[in-house]
């Protein structure tokens, strides 16, 4: 069963990127990046609220950048990226998870009273 050439096109279009999917990826990065911005600057939220709202945030912006510019998808084609990028961020939370743990341990060992 052959596949139809302007199926093929689209296709390719969509997993290298098309001028619309990165003018969406800038647009959102723009707004997930100008919410937090004005809310450090008015001072009109808690700092609580305002430091999740930032992480909020920035997850979504790093989801962004994925699907958007990075085009990491779930298809069957994109398996290995969407592995190694899953390895990476395991060893990227290995990594900022240890040594938070070891500098907390080490503070906490080396009060003088």
């Amino acid at each position: 069963m052959m596949s139809h050439p302007a199926r093929k096109s689209c296709d390719r279009a969509i997993s290298q990127g098309s001028m619309k999917l990165y003018l969406i990826g800038f647009i959102l990065s723009f707004i997930l990046t100008i919410i937090p911005f004005v809310m450090v600057m008015r001072h009109s939220f808690s700092h609580t609220f305002t430091l999740i709202i930032i992480l909020g945030m920035a997850i979504m912006q790093v989801l962004v950048h994925l699907i958007c510019f990075l085009h990491i998808t779930t298809s069957s084609e994109e398996h290995w990226n969407l592995a190694a990028l899953l390895f990476t961020v395991i060893l990227i939370n290995i990594i900022v998870v240890g040594s938070l743990w070891n500098m907390h341990h080490l503070n906490s060992n080396m009060l003088v009273s």
